[in-house]
């Protein structure tokens, strides 16, 4: 949801060096974006973990010198982090506490005023901080994948089940933290038969084993037998981001 916003820096801020500070687990989604000169793992189950290694991450950040920090994250943490690496301009929503770390705390935009799609909550926050005029157009969110990771995830595909050459449409239905933020299996069946039915699609589910039961549902509603994966468990992403 954020590459939107971060492309947004990068096409502004040419000439900047940016770093995208990550969870390890979330981190390779930056890769190959063309969005950072370095990504930084911020590792709580390794050497950041605790106060010790909070504190030895800001070092490392400080170290690097950077001019701004870009907190799309919204928690208390990436306001510290960037306050005790000595940033000079710190800017991020003011909410959870952190407005006094911030150097430019801009107001949480309230309903109604930004599109819903989660993505123009990220870019507003790059307008209400000036740095782009206007909310973009963005009608997808591209993740760029190099050539030898597409060809060997159409190789994982076909061996679990799809067909060459069909348009393929993956859903990932759970949530890390239960169904309050899952959209009803019901209308995720009827919009994949929906979208299936004219264009012979293949449908692929996928999740951890905590997350059958959605697949299940969802399975139990669609006239075309999907192809269907277990993936590792994943956790919330907790992303920072350094420019």
């Amino acid at each position: 949801m954020v590459l939107p916003a971060l492309r947004a820096v990068r096409e502004k801020c040419t000439q900047a060096e940016i770093g995208v500070v990550a969870r390890p687990y979330v981190l390779d989604i930056y890769r190959d974006q063309g969005i950072a000169d370095e990504l930084i793992a911020y590792d709580l189950a390794g050497e950041h973990r605790g106060i010790a290694g909070r504190e030895r991450l800001s070092t490392q950040l400080r170290e690097r010198k950077f001019d701004m920090a870009l907190l799309l994250q919204n928690a208390f943490d990436a306001a510290w982090l960037a306050w005790r690496a000595k940033i000079p301009e710190r800017i991020g929503y003011s909410r959870d506490g952190r407005g006094l770390l911030l150097t430019k705390a801009i107001p949480v935009p309230r309903t109604g005023e930004i599109p819903t799609h989660e993505k123009f909550y990220y870019l507003e926050l790059l307008r209400r901080a000036g740095l782009i005029d206007a909310l973009p157009e963005v009608p997808w969110i591209e993740l760029k994948v190099p050539a030898e990771k597409s060809r060997r995830a159409e190789e994982f595909l076909v061996a679990s089940g799809a067909q060459k050459g069909a348009t393929r449409i993956a859903v990932g239905a759970g949530a890390a933290y239960g169904s309050a933020k899952c959209w009803p299996s019901d209308r995720f069946a009827e919009t994949l038969n929906h979208l299936t039915n004219p264009n012979d699609a293949n449908v692929i589910l996928f999740g951890t084993a905590g997350e059958a039961p959605v697949s299940t549902a969802i399975l139990a509603g669609l006239k075309k037998k999907p192809t269907t994966k277990k993936r590792n468990a994943h956790r919330k992403s907790q992303d920072r981001f350094v420019s």
